[in-house]
């Protein structure tokens, strides 16, 4: 029998950067994203069926939304005016836009992602839609460009599972968090024990399917770095369109989009 031999942490990172600076370079303002699936597999409608309202789909500047997400963690989020807001992965800015949005010309948001195609786009949107109160920052969520006990609020969308590292990540986060600072993170899980040539297939773990954490790992994950009120909420629904989302079609019956927040005490 052969053994199924899980990829190690380089080659994870190496494979997610390449993956995801392909769709950053492929994406333009003529790619819709949602109904094409031509960056990530979205289907029609997909912002709506991650929970974001028509408003906030039509707010951001065009090509700022590649349809990569798993959930709407602004729902989530409880945006205060005057916060420092942080966004892990954060893509071509979206969930930063609508952040900024909710701060109404308060505060600051700061986007950290890993992918420089990514960053370029992102900075690109940001000055085409006028936000001055918006920065984009090159950097690995393992290790933030971000100094300690400075944010008020940290978002990521469908980004902390693509991570090999995950403690790591969640370390840093509680970092630069100031205390009282909390977590509002759209991310997928796993509800069950994925197959082992699931979690050994890069193309699954950058289609955010393999490198799912187990609800009950993730929440003693947070527990263990220090947060406090941790509550992971799935959803159900989103089943449907995690299917979709490898070549394998039973990837939904052990992975699930979920919502999750937790405080720095």
């Amino acid at each position: 029998m052969n053994k199924t031999t899980t990829p190690n942490t380089e080659q994870i990172r190496s494979f997610v950067r390449e993956r995801y600076g392909a769709i950053a370079e492929q994406a333009d303002d003529s790619c819709c994203c949602k109904a094409s699936g031509c960056c990530g597999g979205a289907t029609e409608n997909y912002g709506e069926k991650l929970g974001y309202s028509a408003e906030q789909l039509a707010a951001a500047p065009a090509g700022a939304d590649l349809g990569l997400g798993c959930g709407n963690p602004l729902a989530i989020a409880s945006i205060k005016p005057g916060e420092t807001v942080l966004d892990l992965g954060s893509g071509a800015g979206f969930d930063c836009f609508l952040a900024a949005r909710q701060l109404a010309g308060t505060g600051r948001v700061i986007g950290v992602d890993m992918t420089a195609a990514m960053i370029t786009k992102a900075r690109a949107n940001a000055a085409k839609g006028g936000y001055q109160n918006v920065e984009f920052r090159l950097g690995e969520i393992e290790a933030l460009p971000v100094a300690d006990a400075t944010v008020d609020l940290i978002l990521s969308n469908c980004v902390i599972n693509l991570s090999p590292e995950k403690a790591r990540v969640f370390g840093e986060a509680f970092r630069v968090l100031k205390p009282g600072g909390r977590l509002a993170i759209a991310d997928v899980v796993a509800s069950k024990p994925l197959p082992a040539d699931l979690r050994a297939k890069l193309s699954a773990i950058g289609a955010c399917v393999g490198g799912a954490t187990p609800i009950d790992k993730l929440r003693a994950l947070l527990a263990g770095v220090g947060f406090a009120r941790v509550d992971i909420a799935p959803k159900e629904s989103s089943r449907e369109y995690i299917g979709h989302w490898t070549d394998d079609p039973t990837a939904g019956e052990f992975v699930v989009s979920a919502l999750i927040t937790a405080y720095k005490p």
